[in-house]
C-alpha cells in the first residue's frame, strides 16, 4: 500500500508527478537517480474541488496515482505520496512543492508541462526555481504548433492533420501520399446506428483494494458532487488501460467509423473506445495507439474509414485543440462572440427534463462520467449554444462532468467548437443543429415528450425552434459565414408568419429557463 514514505534523507532532484502524467517516460522522469532522486505525487483538494469534478473523476485519478507510486516503488524509485487526509497536507501542489522541497532539502525541481493554464501558473508564481520539461507524451510540442500558428487568421484543423500525419508517417504510400487516395474520409463516418446492429458489451475492472479504499475516501469527501460512484468500473492500471485498449481493437474499432456519430438509447459507449480518460492521464501511449491501428488496417482487420477517423481524433483533432489552448491562453477562456449571460440550466446536473435526448446524454454523464463526442458536440452543446448560455458556465460543466476533461482538451472544445465563442478561430461556424439531425442519428425521439416533427406548437421539439431563433438572433453575425450560406435562404424563404411563429416559440421556451423552469 503506497504511504507518505519514510525516506526523509536529503534529494538531488525532486521530480513532482501530477494526477495526469502517470507515465513511466515522461521526460522530467528521465535521468531520474532512484538512488539519490525522489519523486512526489500529491492528492490535494484544490484541483479536486475548483469545480465539483464527477466523484468518478477524482476516484480515477486517485486510485491511479496510488497504483503509478506503488509501480514507481518497484522499480526502486524513491517515492513521497501525500494522501488527502493526510493531516499535514496543504491542500494545493504549489504548497505541497514548497513543503517538500524544504523537507528534503531538494537541490533542484523538475517538472513536466501541466495540462491546465492555472495550475501551471500557479506553480511558476510560488516562488521556487523549477526546471521545466517539454510534454513529449504529445506529437506537436507548443513552440510547434505556435510556428504552425504564426501568421494565419483562422486555423484550420485538417491542414494540421495533414502536418501531423506526414510527421508520424502514418497512413502514408512511400511517395507521402495519403493511403486511400484522400486525407480524410469522415463522409463515410456519419451512419446512424441500424436496429440489426449490436455493439459489443463494455468492458468492465473491479475495484481492488486500493481502488475500494479511494473509493471510500471519495464518498466521504465529496458526496456533494454531482454524479454517481457506485459504477465506477474503469481501469486504474497501465495493464488494465491495454487490456481495455485491445478490447476495442478487437470488438470496437471495425465499426467504429461508420457508427462514431451515432446514438441509441440506453447505449452509452456503442463502439467507442472509452480510453480517452487513461491516455490523457498517461497510461496509454499515443503514439503506440495510432501504430496500433495502422497495423489493424494493413492487416485487413479493419477498414480504412475506421483507421483514419480514429487516428484523425488522436493526431489531428486532439494536438490541435492543445495546440489552440496554449497559443491563446489566457485570454482564450474569456472568448463570448454571441455576448451570452443566461445560466446553465439546473437538469444539466440532475437530467430532469423531458427531452428525451438531453435526459439520455445527462443521465448518463453522471452514471458514467461519460459521453461521446456527438452527444456532447450536439446535444448537450448545442443546446446550449442555442439557449445563449454563459461560455464559462458550459465550460466548468464539461470539465466537472467528464472523466477525460483537462483544462487543454475541455476548454477549446467547448468554448470554440460547441460554444463558438472564440469568433471562429478554431471552428469555422457554429455547430447548430434542429432536431431533424438528432432524429437522422439517432432513436431518442421516438420515446420522447416532445414531437420532432413540429417546430412551433406547445409540444415542439424545443431544438427546432431555438435553432431559427439563434439564427434569427445572432443573423448579424453569422450570415456572412460561407457555411451559413444556405441555411440563411432557407430561413429568408419562410413566410413571415412562420418566422414569426418560430421566434415567438424561441422567446417562450427562454423565458421559462430564465424563469429556472425545465422542459
Amino acid at each position: 500500500m503506497v504511504g507518505t514514505g519514510c525516506h526523509m534523507n536529503k534529494t538531488q532532484r525532486l521530480c513532482l508527478v501530477l494526477g495526469d502524467q502517470l507515465c513511466f517516460d515522461l521526460a522530467s522522469l528521465q535521468a531520474l537517480d532512484a538512488e539519490h532522486d525522489t519523486v512526489l505525487l500529491v492528492e490535494v483538494m484544490e484541483e479536486a474541488s475548483h469545480v465539483p469534478h464527477h466523484p468518478q473523476k477524482i476516484a480515477l485519478i486517485f486510485s491511479a496515482m496510488r497504483h503509478f507510486a506503488e509501480a514507481l516503488q518497484a522499480r526502486g524509485v524513491r517515492v513521497q505520496y501525500v494522501r488527502l487526509d493526510d493531516p499535514h497536507n496543504s491542500g494545493s501542489v504549489p504548497g505541497e512543492l514548497r513543503r517538500w522541497q524544504s523537507r528534503l532539502q531538494a537541490q533542484s525541481l523538475h517538472l513536466t508541462e501541466c495540462g491546465d493554464w492555472r495550475l501551471e501558473q500557479s506553480l511558476k508564481d510560488c516562488g521556487l526555481a523549477i526546471e521545466w520539461h517539454v510534454d513529449s507524451r504529445f506529437l506537436c510540442t507548443r513552440a510547434e504548433f505556435s510556428s504552425w500558428a504564426e501568421g494565419k487568421k483562422q486555423l484550420r484543423m485538417e491542414y494540421f492533420y495533414r502536418e501531423m500525419r506526414r510527421k508520424s508517417a502514418l497512413l502514408l504510400n512511400g511517395d507521402g501520399s495519403p493511403v486511400g487516395g484522400a486525407w480524410n474520409f469522415d463522409t463515410e463516418n456519419r451512419k446512424a446506428l441500424p436496429n440489426n446492429v449490436r455493439a459489443p458489451s463494455p468492458l468492465r475492472f473491479t475495484a481492488d483494494a486500493i481502488t475500494q479504499e479511494v473509493l471510500a475516501l471519495v464518498e466521504t469527501n465529496f458526496s456533494s458532487h454531482y454524479g454517481e460512484l457506485g459504477t465506477f468500473d474503469y481501469p486504474v492500471t497501465h495493464a488494465d488501460a491495454q487490456a481495455l485498449w485491445e478490447y476495442f481493437l478487437d470488438w470496437g474499432l471495425a465499426a467504429f467509423g461508420d457508427y462514431q456519430d451515432a446514438m441509441a438509447s440506453d447505449e452509452p459507449f456503442l463502439f467507442h473506445a472509452r480510453i480517452s480518460a487513461a491516455l490523457n492521464i498517461g497510461l496509454l501511449d499515443l503514439r503506440q495507439l495510432c501504430n496500433d491501428v495502422e497495423s489493424a488496417y494493413q492487416a485487413h482487420r479493419i477498414p480504412l474509414n475506421a483507421a483514419e477517423g480514429f487516428i484523425r481524433q488522436l493526431i489531428g483533432w486532439r494536438e490541435y485543440v492543445r495546440g489552440v489552448y496554449w497559443l491563446k491562453m489566457p485570454d482564450y477562456a474569456s472568448g463570448n462572440l454571441f455576448g451570452n449571460s443566461r445560466p446553465l440550466p439546473g437538469f444539466y446536473w440532475t437530467g430532469d427534463t423531458k427531452m428525451n435526448c438531453m435526459s439520455q446524454a445527462i443521465g448518463q454523464s453522471l452514471k458514467h462520467a461519460y459521453a461521446h463526442h456527438i452527444q456532447r458536440l450536439m446535444l448537450t452543446g448545442n443546446f446550449a449554444l442555442l439557449a445563449g448560455i454563459t461560455p464559462t458556465q458550459i465550460c466548468d460543466w464539461y470539465l466537472a462532468i467528464y472523466m477525460d476533461a483537462f483544462d487543454w482538451v475541455e476548454m477549446p472544445n467547448t468554448l470554440g467548437m460547441v460554444m463558438h465563442a472564440d469568433g471562429g478561430y478554431l471552428g469555422s461556424k457554429p455547430y447548430c443543429a434542429s432536431g431533424q439531425y438528432i432524429k437522422r442519428m439517432s432513436d431518442y425521439c421516438r420515446n420522447c415528450a416532445y414531437k420532432v416533427s413540429e417546430s412551433t406548437t406547445d409540444d415542439a421539439c424545443p431544438f427546432n425552434s431555438l435553432y431559427w431563433h439563434f439564427l434569427m438572433r445572432h443573423a448579424d453575425l453569422l450570415r456572412s459565414n460561407q457555411r451559413l450560406v444556405m441555411v440563411y435562404k432557407n430561413l429568408d424563404r419562410m413566410a413571415e408568419p412562420k418566422q414569426q411563429a418560430l421566434w415567438d416559440r424561441g422567446q417562450t421556451l427562454l423565458a421559462r429557463l430564465d424563469a429556472g423552469e425545465s422542459f
